[in-house]
This record gives structure tokens, C-alpha cells and sequence, in this order.
């Protein structure tokens, strides 16, 4: 697989004014702070991280729904960070995004069959005369049956609702997938249908993928790589089974020990690490590695002096953001 989405150094800070005349810069809010990683064609990465550490901001960056304050996203070997306006519309038919909450994220007011037709007709990817063909042959692709493509999204089910998300988000026929928490609405019975919906889809389509999540047994369920963000930086990244059965960040080794153990008895035996304190505000990180305040093997160099991503071991494809790694 050839490497298909390239992000590099990408920074999305918000700034903050205080002043109603003459508005001045007070702070800024750096949401993602320097994040590099690839995706290769037709891979599932797998972004997970606590709430608050920018994975969404993120997401909605590499699609460019935010603006890029510095740094390179490259989508198939282009630079989208320069593109705007009109060439930009052109290539949003190759990015689209599965958003967290099939409630909110469908128009109530447009039945299936207007929201599925709509981004055919703006962006002319059908004739005209071909729309309730093609809405049909997408409600199929993704099991909702074409008879219902009058109906309203209050006259169906939180997943279902999903299933018409996920339709429309391949409407276009897109390159690139973000699914920012696509089933954490959903009862559990109705996650794996969704979760098993997107991987055919992914064979069937090629489709390539960013999937973001707090839910780290969905993230090993659907993900071929793995990355771990921490405060707007990825602190450890690499094959998901590598990361799952060996982390080398202390705040990835925290974050598996919370998955709970089918077996009881290793339930039982497992060691929960718990992490003191908050994590900090991106409004003000701290100096050196970010996660230094809350980590019990924190020396002085990791209050001073920030990691960049290395390798953990010649055999090894983990990249670590650590400057203990392997010693604990």
C-alpha cells in the first residue's frame, strides 16, 4: 500500500481576543500542536486519546473544514494546506466525514432522499434524471432498503440514522473517510453492525480511513495502525495489534490498562494504572513533554526537554514520543 494522506508538523491553534475595539490577541489555544503521521492507501488508522486532546479538531483539520495555521497535509501527493475556494470544492468530493451523532448531524426538515440527492446534484455526479437511481443503489450499499428514502429521520433509529450518514458520506464517492466516533451514540448491539458495515465498505470501495475514538476495544476491532494523542501531540504510533500488545508510552500502557478483560480471571489479575491529576490545559502547556505532570516516571530532562517520535527498536514499526522508553 502506497502512503496516501501525508500530515506533517500540522498546527490548528485558536486564538483568543479580549478588547471590543481594538481586539487584541490575549492567549491561543493549541489545539494540535505539531502532529505528523501517514495513512497508506486503504488503511484504517485508528485515533484515540482522552476527551479534549484534539483528535476531532484534528480530523475536521485534515479535511479542512478548519483552517491549517501551519504545517502540510498531502492528500494523494497534493498539498491541500495552500488550496482554496473553488479548487478547494473540487476536491472535497475525495474527503468526506462521518460525524459523531446521527441526530444532530441530519437536516430533520429533509427526508432521506433530499439529503442523499442534495451533494449529487451541487457537485453534478449524476444527471438529474438518474437521482432516485442513485439514492436507491446507496441506500443498498448500505442496508437500508430504497422504500424508506421518503421518510424523515425522526422515523428511524439511531442506527439507521447512522447507515443514512455513512450514505451520504459516500454520496461523492470519496477517497478519504474520517469517522469522528461513528458508533459511541449507539447502543452496543447496533456498534458492530456499524463497525462491520465500514469494513466491508473499506474492501469494497478502497476507501482509506482516519477513525477516531475514546473506545479503545472498537479501535482494536476496526484499525490497522495506531495513534495515541495526548494534549494536541501523537505520543506513540504503529501497527494497532504491535501498540495493543506492547505499548511503550506511559500514557498509552494507562489507557490499555482501563480496557476491561473478558476472561475474569485476568480481570481479576490485571493492574490498573491511574493517572493522577487533569491534563493540562492547552492553553497553557507545560514545559518539556506535555505529559511529565501526570507520569510516575518523569525525570528532569522530561520537564525541560520535549521528545520528538523515534523508533523503539530496530525490529519494531512503534514510534514513541518518550525519553524513557524501555526503561520502565
Amino acid at each position: 500500500m502506497s502512503e496516501f494522506l501525508e500530515v506533517e508538523n500540522l498546527k490548528t491553534h485558536f486564538p483568543i481576543y479580549e478588547g471590543s475595539f481594538f481586539p487584541k490577541v490575549k492567549a491561543v489555544v493549541k489545539a494540535v500542536d505539531g502532529v505528523s503521521f501517514h495513512v497508506k492507501r486503504g488503511e484504517i488508522l485508528g485515533l484515540v486519546g482522552e476527551s479534549g486532546c484534539g483528535k476531532s479538531t484534528l480530523g475536521r483539520t485534515v479535511l479542512r473544514l478548519l483552517d491549517i495555521t501551519e504545517g502540510r497535509v498531502s492528500l494523494d501527493g497534493r498539498d491541500l494546506a495552500p488550496i482554496k475556494g473553488k479548487e478547494l470544492n473540487r476536491y472535497r468530493t475525495q474527503m468526506q466525514m462521518i460525524f459523531q451523532d446521527p441526530y444532530a448531524s441530519l437536516d430533520p426538515r429533509m427526508t432521506v432522499y433530499d439529503t442523499l440527492a442534495e451533494p449529487l446534484m451541487v457537485h453534478n455526479i449524476v444527471p438529474k434524471a438518474d437521482l432516485t437511481k442513485e439514492v436507491s443503489r446507496l441506500m443498498n450499499t448500505v442496508g437500508l432498503a430504497p422504500r424508506f428514502m421518503k421518510k424523515y429521520p425522526h422515523e428511524f433509529s439511531g442506527g439507521q440514522r447512522q447507515r443514512i450518514s455513512i450514505a451520504r458520506a459516500l454520496a461523492l464517492r470519496p477517497k478519504l473517510i474520517v469517522a469522528d466516533e461513528p458508533v459511541s451514540a449507539l447502543d452496543v448491539s447496533i456498534q458492530s453492525q456499524i463497525l462491520n458495515l465500514l469494513l466491508d465498505l473499506r474492501k469494497e470501495l478502497d476507501l482509506t480511513m482516519i477513525f477516531i475514538s475514546h473506545d479503545l476495544s472498537v479501535v482494536r476491532y476496526i484499525s490497522d495502525r495506531l495513534a495515541v494523542m495526548y494534549l494536541g501531540k501523537i505520543v506513540e504510533t504503529g501497527d494497532s495489534k504491535e501498540v495493543f500488545e506492547n505499548p511503550q508510552h506511559p500514557y498509552t500502557k494507562a489507557l490499555l490498562s482501563a480496557i476491561p478483560q473478558p476472561d475474569p480471571k485476568r480481570e481479576r489479575d490485571s493492574k490498573r494504572i491511574l493517572l493522577e491529576g487533569d491534563p493540562p490545559s492547552p492553553l497553557n502547556p507545560p514545559t518539556g513533554c506535555s505529559f511529565h505532570p501526570r507520569c510516575a516516571y518523569a525525570t528532569a530532562e522530561c520537564k525541560t526537554t520535549s521528545q520528538n517520535l523515534a523508533p523503539v527498536g530496530k525490529n519494531s514499526q512503534t514510534l514513541a514520543a518518550c525519553h524513557r522508553i524501555g526503561q520502565f
